[in-house]
């Protein structure tokens, strides 16, 4: 197979060319190449597969059918890998739950499915890290812990494994109380606020772990300007620590939850225009290192309520790369190549994964986009229903599998 004339980007370049795939393998990358199986590539953008490693299952639910529909759903929105946020029912921490998720690691015409793996186990018990890093999990994550001797422990098993902490900054006290950020619409709608403290608190006080055991820390989902600046400054000091951003804080505001709108209430909360700004602007200067599409999918049962008692969360990882591509690259916020390092090479590389570069020898793990073409969103529980969004995934290639969209 020869895809012909696509515009090849990667996270550090851009330049037309053609690629050749051979049993699965990127095996030569010039001009003017031949084969029997001809793409024309012509006007569309020939791209790694990108890389979420903030995933969540529909309801929370982990089964067999929630796997195979994720993974086919992510496909279509240019996700080639996942990573499954722990968090589900059941969890998963222990040997069964992760061998379950890595039996359904791969689906036809479907993305990759990895996970990360609970801190804590449903009994308020350290879960058994060791076993579980060993047995094929990418990543160990929790939210807030207030309990510092169980936190020194996790530590000790990161410092041991060489693996990162995900990292979900919330306090339970402050964000359960609360439907919303705290603010202006917040008060307008008469609903109740979560504090910002609810955030920031935490990553400070987890910065401080990091610096004291050494150990790698991602920090989920953040929306706040005072957890990024924490995280930067912590960062020009050696501490190793990243700031992942979910994409919806970067496109929308807390306005979007007007009218009541449930498919607005997601966690963490949409923030106010100053805040989503700021937001942007970090991500232009690098303060941001990584992107998710902070997919948290429900049924109607669960949204079709008042907003008080929905559930948080919206379906989203289908539309990931056109919705990038609308309001992030087209507008001139960030270039493709800045896209493909925040989105595919950065959370590829906190999970020990190489990702995010096309050359000769390589695996091919490839989305084809047309930039010129039409994705039309109609999910009914999507915070960006009835949008027509620019770009459409055409083609993924996997090894040797390719999916037509």
């Amino acid at each position: 197979m020869v895809i012909a004339n696509a515009l090849i980007c990667d996270a550090h370049s851009e330049y037309v060319s053609d690629v050749r795939i051979h049993k699965g393998m990127i095996v030569e990358i010039g001009n003017l190449l031949t084969d029997d199986e001809m793409i024309d590539g012509s006007g569309c953008y020939l791209l790694p597969g990108l890389v979420d490693t903030n995933v969540s299952l529909k309801d929370g639910h982990l089964n067999g059918k929630n796997l195979v529909s994720l993974a086919r759903y992510a496909l279509a929105g240019g996700v080639s890998t996942v990573v499954l946020n722990s968090d589900v029912t059941p969890k998963i921490d222990n040997e069964i739950t992760l061998e379950f998720v890595h039996q359904h690691r791969r689906t036809k015409e479907g993305s990759a499915i990895e996970c990360s793996i609970s801190a804590i186990n449903d009994t308020g018990a350290l879960s058994n890290i060791a076993i579980l890093l060993k047995n094929g999990a990418l990543a160990v994550s929790t939210s807030t812990l207030c309990d510092y001797n169980l936190i020194s422990r996790i530590a000790q098993y990161l410092q041991m494994t060489h693996k990162p902490l995900f990292y979900k900054s919330v306090d339970k006290s402050l964000f359960e109380s609360g439907v919303m950020a705290d603010g202006a619409v917040a008060t307008q709608l008469g609903l109740s606020g979560i504090s910002p403290l609810s955030e920031i608190v935490h990553v400070a006080s987890m910065i401080e772990v990091s610096r004291h055991f050494k150990i790698k820390i991602i920090f989920k989902s953040i929306t706040e300007p005072r957890s990024v600046e924490l995280i930067s400054h912590a960062r020009m000091s050696g501490i190793d620590v990243e700031c992942e951003v979910g994409v919806h804080h970067l496109l929308k505001n807390d306005s979007a939850c007007m009218g009541y709108d449930s498919d607005a209430k997601i966690n963490p909360p949409l923030v106010n225009e100053e805040k989503r700004m700021f937001l942007i602007h970090s991500l232009q200067r690098g303060d941001i290192h990584s992107l998710s599409a902070l997919h948290q999918p429900n049924s109607d049962i669960h949204k079709d309520i008042t907003f008080n008692d929905a559930s948080f969360g919206t379906t989203s990882i289908g539309e990931y790369l056109p919705l990038c591509y609308t309001h992030l690259i087209k507008n001139e916020t960030i270039t493709m190549s800045r896209l493909v390092e925040l989105a595919c090479k950065n959370p590829a590389h906190t999970v020990g994964m190489s990702a995010g570069v096309i050359e000769a020898g390589l695996t091919a793990d490839l989305i084809l986009f047309d930039p010129n073409g039409m994705t039309q969103v109609t999910h009914h529980h999507s915070l960006y229903k009835n949008e027509s969004l620019h770009g459409r995934v055409m083609m993924a290639i996997q090894g040797d599998e390719v999916t037509r969209f």
